[in-house]
């Protein structure tokens, strides 16, 4: 089982770039291009709330759960 990211899916959705993500999260563009990637372990809640809050979504939008048999 594995968690996919989708920030970039739902960045694109809203005509958001990194850049501008990181400037209103206050969230480094090194730490948000991590978690875009997916080549995080973990993410805050409140890092996560800051992301929702500023995009206009919810956890759901930006977090996938595929099961590994589903693969």
């Amino acid at each position: 089982m594995k968690i996919i990211i989708r920030l970039d899916r739902v960045l694109a959705d809203r005509k958001m770039q990194l850049t501008e993500l990181a400037k209103e999260v206050d969230v480094s563009i090194v730490n948000l291009s991590k978690l875009k990637t997916g080549k995080v372990r973990a993410v805050r809640f409140s890092t996560l709330a800051a992301i929702c809050k500023a995009l206009d979504c919810q956890p759901g939008d930006i977090l996938e759960y595929v099961d590994d048999e589903d693969e």
